[in-house]
């Protein structure tokens, strides 16, 4: 464990300087600002491949849903931990610094934006290290199909990240923009959304049971859980929706042309 969680920060860490550093090098006329959010979306990407990476290799191998093991359903979340840290860090310094470049120094002003601007991501990150992986590491011997299905919800990650990279380049009137948004809405509903009933899916197939007993065959904290992952994932596709419906509108001068 202790291994894994100095490999993965020294990953994380190494990765982001790495990216920051190469793109000061190859654009210095962009600002630290700007290198600084590329680099948290590029690291961002690099995590999410590795999971669904992950995740795909353990629900390949978990035949029964609910007994077979593999060891990747426990290391990665110990791999995944000070990513959780390090993305925290990072949203900061990179607030920090856009504040900075628009001469604003106050420390407070700065944390308050942060809290502002991050609240939902802040959250999401904490409640993964502090409730989801204690119960992921404290389950038992059962159950790694579902932890390398919550992996795979990762899948859609780069392309929402690719999309906040072309708004900060402000190229969102590109066909990369408009196809990378179509990619985002369709991975993230399949990933995040889908992913869900898919699950419950398998375990009423594994039990040979009806889809609708089996959340009265399950313990209780595994539908509070499952509650407690989908919601947020259900906000940010509503908001992914909004932006897409946007997306393809006809600007007002072509409507008149």
């Amino acid at each position: 464990m202790l291994h894994t969680l100095a490999w993965s920060s020294l990953f994380f860490l190494g990765l982001f300087a790495l990216c920051t550093w190469a793109l000061r090098r190859a654009r210095p006329e962009w600002t630290v600002y700007d290198c600084l959010m590329i680099s948290t979306r590029l690291v961002s990407s690099a995590q999410a491949v590795l999971a669904t990476g992950s995740g795909i290799i353990i629900v390949y191998y978990c035949k029964d849903v609910v007994n077979d093991r593999h060891w990747l359903a426990r290391e990665y979340i110990w791999f995944l931990s000070p990513y959780m840290v390090y993305d925290t860090c990072a949203m900061y310094l990179c607030e920090w610094y856009r504040t900075r470049e628009q001469n604003r120094r106050d420390y407070c002003t700065i944390f308050r934006s942060y809290l502002s601007k991050n609240r939902l991501m802040i959250t999401h990150h904490v409640a993964i290290l502090l409730v989801l992986v204690p119960i992921a590491q404290l389950r038992g011997d059962r159950g790694d199909f579902f932890v390398g299905c919550i992996f795979t919800a990762e899948l859609s990650t780069p392309f929402v990240s690719l999309g906040k990279i072309l708004i900060q380049l402000k190229q969102q009137h590109t066909l990369l923009y408009k196809v990378n948004g179509i990619l985002t809405l369709t991975t993230f509903f399949c990933c995040r959304i889908l992913l869900f009933p898919f699950m419950y899916c398998s375990y009423a197939q594994q039990m040979k049971l009806n889809l609708l007993q089996v959340p009265f065959r399950i313990p209780f904290l595994c539908n509070v859980a499952n509650a407690f992952l989908i919601a947020p994932q259900i906000y940010w596709f509503s908001l992914l929706c909004k932006k897409a419906a946007g997306l393809f509108d006809t600007p007002p001068a072509e409507k008149d042309g």
